[in-house]
């Protein structure tokens, strides 16, 4: 038998605490129980672990040398204990969360951190996709919870916490001809008249008026694809302005200046999950917690 859950956590407290009667007390024991407990491991081993020449034992050296690897077990029991615990009480195996890839930015992983803490054995899956194809990925059960913007209209489907709040901009390359011509300041009307880079989902006949009223439009499914085209002159686009504000500094990028209005959209970034499906623990207390972020 030799190592156990038990004989781990008896072996632990004697060289925690010192003697057997500390280490008892410590267990809600009798001395004679941890005794025991030590003399019988002792012998499963043919190892001494506690030299008992003196008034109290002392560790042997082979009981050091055990020692690291006893409490990485006592560790991960510990941990297997949990885990056990948190899957009778609605853990789920896997937490997938779906981000819109222009918030791949917000303040998202600091809660991711302290929910492996909570529980180190969830599996976590992140994936970025548009607006959209997040939702669509909620509502499939592919995944448990989306990061995206607040919604034009309410979905009776969904519940959602708002959890912080994003100003979206109107960003185009400083040397653009559509700038340039204009003198420098543009009107709305410009907008419509110039090709426009959008971030959107894979499906085509989705849209978002708040975003896309250009005639002309190219489509990516990524933040990141849509920085480079703009940026490189071939349209004018929406970027949230804390993800444009370095591109913006660097001078790849401007905030159009306009002459008839300013310039940003303020809008709410929402956690949301299915009405239609209950959210295990592992996704409630994400909720929880980035929610606390906003505070």
């Amino acid at each position: 038998m030799s190592f156990n859950s038990d004989n781990v956590q008896v072996f632990l407290a004697v060289l925690d605490h010192g003697s057997f009667s500390a280490a008892a007390r410590a267990l809600r024991r009798v001395p004679s129980a941890v005794s025991m407990a030590i003399a019988n491991l002792e012998a499963e081993l043919h190892l001494a672990l506690f030299d008992r020449s003196g008034r109290e034992p002392q560790p042997t050296p082979a009981a050091r040398s055990l020692e690291p690897q006893a409490r990485l077990l006592a560790a991960q029991l510990q941990q297997l204990q949990v885990q056990a615990l948190a899957l009778t009480q609605g853990l789920e195996n896997r937490l997938t969360l779906a981000i819109a890839p222009e918030l791949l930015a917000a303040p998202w992983s600091g809660p991711l951190a302290t929910l492996a803490q909570d529980y180190p054995q969830l599996e976590v899956e992140v994936l970025a996709a548009p607006q959209d194809d997040a939702l669509a990925l909620l509502h499939s059960g592919r995944a448990q919870l989306a990061l995206v913007f607040e919604r034009p209209s309410l979905d009776g489907r969904e519940g959602f916490q708002e959890v912080a709040n994003e100003t979206m901009v109107a960003v185009i390359a400083p040397a653009h001809p559509a700038l340039t011509g204009a003198g420098g300041r543009l009107r709305e009307d410009h907008l419509r008249t110039t090709r426009q880079i959008v971030v959107a989902g894979r499906d085509l006949a989705t849209r978002d008026p708040r975003f896309e009223f250009a005639r002309h439009v190219w489509r990516t499914d990524n933040a990141l694809a849509a920085l480079s085209l703009i940026t490189a002159g071939l349209g004018w686009g929406w970027l949230p302005r804390n993800f444009a504000r370095p591109h913006v500094a660097a001078g790849a990028l401007v905030e159009i200046p306009f002459e008839n209005l300013s310039n940003g959209l303020d809008l709410w970034v929402d956690v949301v999950w299915s009405r239609e499906r209950p959210l295990g623990l592992g996704a409630q207390r994400f909720v929880a917690l980035i929610a606390r972020k906003k505070d």
